[in-house]
């Protein structure tokens, strides 16, 4: 079993920045791509960002320039850092990463995250 813990949302104003983190824990044999959705109110959860094990990276153009993601592999942790945020940015942030077990190291399956509250205020 693997679990996701997410910390690092929050309140913040406009132009702030804020940092999240989310560590994967459990039966880890590998973790191949990790990354970060949203969802706001009223709308579909969205891609923001996603690493994969070669540190390649992509972004929703709406973050681009804004937001950056890194991982640890050391620690099964994936980071978002948040500069520059707007109200447009307020949705509930999750993660998602695609992992394969100790159990059946060859079989990758996707765990999502808890989600974490971020708040930006004008």
């Amino acid at each position: 079993q693997v679990q996701l813990v997410e910390s690092g949302g929050g309140l913040v104003q406009a132009g702030g920045s804020l940092r999240l983190s989310c560590a994967a824990s459990g039966s880890i044999f590998s973790i191949n791509v990790m990354g970060w959705y949203r969802q706001a109110p009223g709308k579909q959860r969205e891609l923001v960002a996603a690493i994969t094990g070669g540190r390649s990276t992509s972004f929703a153009n709406s973050v681009k320039g804004r937001f950056t993601i890194s991982r640890d592999n050391a620690k099964n942790t994936v980071y978002l850092q948040m500069n520059s945020l707007k109200p447009e940015d307020t949705a509930v942030y999750y993660c998602n990463v695609v992992i394969s077990s100790l159990e059946n190291p060859n079989r990758y399956f996707e765990v999502w995250g808890q989600g974490t509250l971020v708040t930006v205020s004008s």
